[in-house]
């Protein structure tokens, strides 16, 4: 009780999408290992668990304490992300420490890009499914 959060305004169906779907959902928990200072920033860099390492590209969306991210580098199970003077002030990014817990969501796109390859390698590619495609 009394911590800050990041909160925005939803989408509505008549806005113009300027950035990337977060819905609000925790995947997971990543642990930030350090900042480093950059002449536009800071890059932070978090550890992320085993499971979420699949759904998180270089230059992909993620989101940390429900701030929509992009993903400047990938070494193993850490990722570094670019963090401007304006994500730092205006969001409890700004606040974080080493060694803290952050809330991780990864990129939607690609939750269901793999729940849908895992259904073609259970599937593949049979005599019955192409009659059923009109073959």
């Amino acid at each position: 009780i009394g911590s800050r959060v990041n909160l925005e305004r939803a989408l509505r169906p008549t806005d113009r999408l300027g950035g990337h779907f977060v819905q609000g959902h925790v995947d997971g928990l990543a642990r930030i290992v350090s900042f480093e200072n950059q002449a536009s920033g800071k890059l932070l860099r978090v550890e992320l668990p085993q499971p979420l390492l699949p759904y998180v590209v270089p230059q992909g969306s993620i989101a940390l304490e429900g701030v929509s991210l992009t993903v400047a580098r990938i070494a193993g199970n850490q990722i570094g992300i670019a963090l401007i003077p304006h994500t730092l002030a205006s969001t409890t990014l700004g606040e974080a420490r080493i060694g803290d817990a952050l809330n991780v969501e990864t990129d939607l796109l690609g939750k269901y890009i793999a729940r849908q390859m895992q259904f073609q390698k259970e599937e593949g590619l049979t005599e019955g499914k192409l009659k059923s495609l009109g073959y």
